[in-house]
C-alpha cells in the first residue's frame, strides 16, 4: 500500500501520523516455524538475501506478514538512506553478512496484514495497530503513532528526518495501491553549491541539460550530485550563457566523480553558485531528488566555503 502526496496535514480524530523513515520498504514474511522472514521489496523482489540482521522471525516463528522500512543510522542518529544504500543490491551472503557488521540496520514495523493464518488487510488501521502493539517483535521495532500531525511535522524538520505519513484510522491495507487515505509529506531542504561541470541533453553537444554541482571545503570542492530536475528552456539558456568560455579539460571536483555522472560531461572553472532543493539533509554527502532553484548572483564559492553549505 502506497501514500499519496499531501498537500496540508490532515487534522481530527479519524487521522495518525507517523515518522517518514529514510529507508528501504520492506514487507516481512514469516511462514509457521520458519527461523527466518522472507523479504519483499515494494517491487516484489526477494531481498532476504541483503539483510542477515533482519531476517531472523521473531516470536519463534509464528506465521505472520508486517510492512514496514529498514533503517540506517547517520553519525548524529538519525535514519539515512545514504547509510544502507550500498547493501540494498548485495546477493552475496559473505558480502551481506561483512555489511550488516559495518552497517547495521534495524526493521521499523508499522502494519500488520496477517497472524496466525489470519488475513488482517480488512480490518481497519486502528484494529491493525491494537494487534501490531501487542506483538513482541524482538529486534524489530514499533514506532509510535502521533495524534498531532502538524507537531509532529514541526518536530521532523527540526531534527532533520525525511517527513511524516498521516494515515487514516478507517483505512483498509490494498497492496500495490496509492490511495488518499495514506498521505505523504516529506521535507524538502534548500542548499547552494558550486557548478563544476554540465551535461548536454541526450544527441547533442551543446544543450545544457544537467549540471554537476560540489561543496567547498577544505579539501577542495567535492562532489555532491547531479542536478537535472528543474532546468527547463529558459534555465537552459541563462545556464549556458554564464558558463560560455569557462570550460577546462578536467575536473575541478577534488574527488572522484562516479562514471555514471562523469560520463559526457563538460567542466568548467567552479564560479558559479546555484541553489537546489533536495531531500537530502545537512550535512549532504549525494544529494536525493534534487531540483535546481536559480542562480545566486549575491554568492560566491568563498561565501560557501565561509559559511558552510550544509544550511538549509
Amino acid at each position: 500500500m502506497l501514500a499519496t502526496k499531501g498537500t496540508r496535514v490532515p487534522a481530527g480524530e479519524e487521522w495518525v501520523h507517523e515518522v517518514k523513515w529514510d529507508g528501504v520498504r520492506m514487507l516481512a514474511e514469516v511462514e509457521e516455524g520458519s527461523p527466518r522472514a522472507r523479504l519483499t521489496t515494494r517491487n516484489a523482489n526477494d531481498a532476504t538475501i541483503a539483510w542477515p540482521d533482519v531476517h531472523g522471525a521473531p516470536m519463534g516463528g509464528r506465521d505472520l506478514l508486517v510492512d514496514g522500512e529498514i533503517i540506517g543510522l547517520d553519525a548524529l542518529g538519525r535514519p539515512d538512506f545514504a547509510v544502507i544504500q550500498e547493501r540494498m543490491h548485495v546477493r552475496s551472503a559473505t558480502s551481506a553478512a561483512r555489511l550488516a557488521h559495518r552497517v547495521p540496520a534495524t526493521y521499523m514495523v508499522f502494519d500488520v496484514l496477517r497472524l496466525d493464518g489470519r488475513d488482517l488487510t480488512g480490518l481497519p488501521l486502528a484494529e491493525r495497530r491494537e494487534v501490531l502493539e501487542g506483538l513482541d517483535l524482538g529486534s524489530w521495532q514499533v514506532p509510535p503513532t502521533y495524534d498531532d500531525g502538524p507537531m509532529l511535522q514541526a518536530a521532523t524538520l527540526q531534527q532533520g528526518v525525511e517527513g511524516i505519513v498521516s494515515k487514516r484510522l478507517s483505512s483498509r491495507y490494498e497492496f500495490g495501491v496509492r490511495c488518499p487515505h495514506w498521505l505523504k509529506f516529506a521535507h524538502r531542504h534548500r542548499y547552494s553549491f558550486v557548478v563544476g561541470g554540465w551535461r548536454p541533453q541526450d544527441g547533442t553537444r551543446d544543450r545544457l541539460a544537467s549540471l554537476l554541482v560540489g561543496e567547498p571545503t577544505p579539501g577542495g570542492l567535492m562532489f555532491r550530485g547531479r542536478v537535472g530536475s528543474g532546468i527547463g528552456g529558459p534555465a537552459t539558456r541563462l545556464l549556458t550563457d554564464l558558463l560560455a568560455g569557462h570550460g577546462r579539460e578536467r575536473s575541478p571536483f577534488a574527488d572522484e566523480v562516479p562514471a555514471v555522472d562523469a560520463r559526457g560531461t563538460f567542466w568548467v572553472e567552479p564560479f558559479l553558485v546555484v541553489d537546489v532543493d533536495a531531500h537530502s539533509k545537512p550535512p549532504v554527502q549525494r544529494l536525493r531528488q534534487p531540483s535546481y532553484r536559480g542562480v545566486r548572483a549575491d554568492l560566491g564559492p568563498d561565501d560557501l566555503h565561509q559559511d558552510g553549505v550544509g544550511r538549509p
